[in-house]
């Protein structure tokens, strides 16, 4: 190919005026000059972890920072050293500009959890890079994915009915909200098959309101009608858990009217305050109208490592399908979600294509082999079952266990210090390791409203603090309150107890303010 015309090139084939030639194509996969730049982004990283606690959790940044600042135009040719030259701009003007998610003082979200396995484990899936979408692709790559999600299954104490051993079967995928759509989508062919396609229209799904919105997006897709999406209310009372007897009433009353329940998405730590839908009670109601029951536990599907909150899903044996995060909680960095159902052949003839010749093999004639592209909406699909097997491998089950039980204990000290200030309420009963809480109001103020204003107020503040806790919100049942969700790979105790006193000091303030303003309308 004939190089770039602003390119003089010599006899010697050298560029000329300060011109770079394209690399060849024996260069762009060339083992020293990776092995040199692989030591540069080791080296950055690491350096990123060992001074995270100099950048803002969440920056103070406007849209469009980051675009002024940038070219508006890719350059045509790579400048020398480009590759540093580019780390730099992702240092001085990239990571200003990033909420650090690994940061031990972020306790806004669930987390994202990394560890140097998982991070290493995502770098050697990327170099070695294949697509294992049937069997022949990579017969590895898939045979992998079987064991480790088998793995894991175990490792969770899910029902042997889930997992390849006990006749169901598993595979990874990148969201909770692909994993819902795929079971949703079977179990929509399923239902169609029996009373007739023409029917989709009648097709019902249930929730709580407490349910992520992942679940509806998935419906959505799936060509549910958004009328057709019934979100059942809970109460606190209820610790914000799915009713069955309100369950039973919301189908029962769509049966009444000709309509058809499908589908019901219970979940195992709902997004706002950790709530737990009662599986086993829920699998009932939906058992007898033919309903498929799928099990969100994205965030605390981790937790269940730990005996001790096996309880938790309870009657899972009866659910057709279940999905969590490892890339939450579980140290296999983004991403990685697991799905398991307990008929893989309602996946496949949902989500199943007519393979060509050309994805065959000799060598899978006469067995019955898993091919993931069948179990998926996508059909190029990534390697991860090398991180997760390689954090299965590296921590074992019992280190597992060991980070979990850390976080519950944090958080669990975080809940203590919360109810020994009497300025203080926990507005949700703490399970894993989230706490919700407000600070109550002044005897002297009333209303909901007002209340809710104050914690608006004081989460700003703790926010604004730069070397203080990022923190979040949710409102439920009427009431706002502050989540601190302690779940970095980097929280230590002494940050538990760094974030409260941010949160007391600036409560103080605003209770300060709350009383000069009072005593100057009372005059």
């Amino acid at each position: 190919m004939a190089p770039p015309s602003n390119i003089d090139i010599n006899n010697n084939g050298a560029p000329q005026n300060g011109g770079v030639l394209p690399p060849q194509c024996s260069q762009l996969l060339d083992p020293e000059e990776f092995r040199r730049q692989g030591h540069q982004v080791i080296n950055f990283i690491a350096d990123y972890y060992a001074r995270m606690g100099d950048y803002p959790v969440h920056p103070s940044v406007n849209p469009g920072f980051l675009r002024g600042q940038l070219p508006a135009d890719a350059p045509s040719r790579p400048e020398p050293d480009a590759f540093g030259a580019a780390l730099q701009v992702v240092r001085d003007l990239i990571l200003p500009g990033l909420t650090h998610w690994q940061s031990a003082r972020h306790f806004a979200h669930f987390p994202a959890s990394s560890s140097t396995v998982g991070a290493l484990g995502e770098a050697l899936t990327a170099g070695i890079n294949v697509v294992p979408f049937t069997w022949a692709a990579s017969p590895a790559a898939t045979e992998l994915e079987m064991v480790v999600v088998d793995w894991l299954g175990k490792a969770l104490h899910l029902p042997d009915s889930l997992m390849f051993c006990g006749g169901g079967g598993g595979t990874l995928l990148g969201t909770t909200c692909e994993a819902i759509l795929c079971a949703l989508v079977a179990a929509r062919d399923r239902k169609l098959a029996d009373i007739g396609s023409r029917r989709i229209g009648d097709l019902v799904v249930y929730c709580s309101d407490q349910t992520h919105f992942a679940f509806r997006k998935a419906a959505h897709i799936a060509g549910i009608h958004r009328d057709n999406c019934r979100e059942i209310p809970t109460c606190r009372d209820d610790m914000f858990a799915l009713s069955p007897a309100e369950l039973h009433a919301a189908m029962q009353a769509d049966v009444d009217t000709g309509l058809v329940p499908l589908f019901l998405c219970a979940t195992v730590g709902t997004t706002h305050t950790t709530a737990v839908d009662p599986i086993r009670e829920l699998c009932t109601v939906a058992a007898a109208h033919g309903a498929w029951v799928h099990v969100d536990a994205a965030y605390a599907g981790s937790a269940l490592v730990c005996p001790e909150f096996r309880h938790v899903i309870d009657g899972a044996e009866a659910v057709d399908s279940f999905s969590m995060n490892a890339h939450k909680w579980l140290l296999a960095n983004n991403d990685c979600c697991a799905l398991w159902v307990r008929k893989p052949s309602l996946l496949v003839a949902a989500l199943g294509t007519e393979q060509e010749l050309i994805l065959k093999d000799a060598a899978a004639e006469g067995h019955d082999v898993v091919d993931y592209m069948d179990w998926s909406v996508t059909l190029t699909r990534r390697f991860r079952a090398l991180k997760l097997w390689l954090v299965l491998r590296c921590y074992g089950v019992e280190g597992l266990r060991a980070h979990i039980r850390a976080h519950v204990r944090m958080a669990a000290s975080f809940e203590s210090m919360v109810k020994d200030d009497a300025r203080f309420e926990l507005t949700a009963p703490r399970q894993f390791a989230l706490v919700c809480f407000r600070l109550r109001l002044p005897e002297k103020l009333r209303g909901e409203k007002v209340a809710n204003e104050l914690n608006r107020r004081l989460l700003e503040e703790v926010n604004a603090s730069r070397s203080g806790p990022y923190m979040s919100s949710a409102k439920v049942g009427g009431v706002y309150m502050l989540r601190c969700a302690v779940g970095s790979t980097l929280t230590e105790e002494r940050h538990v107890h760094e974030a409260w006193k941010v949160v007391q000091d600036r409560a103080a303030s605003l209770l300060r303010e709350i009383e000069i303003t009072y005593c100057a309308d009372a005059k």
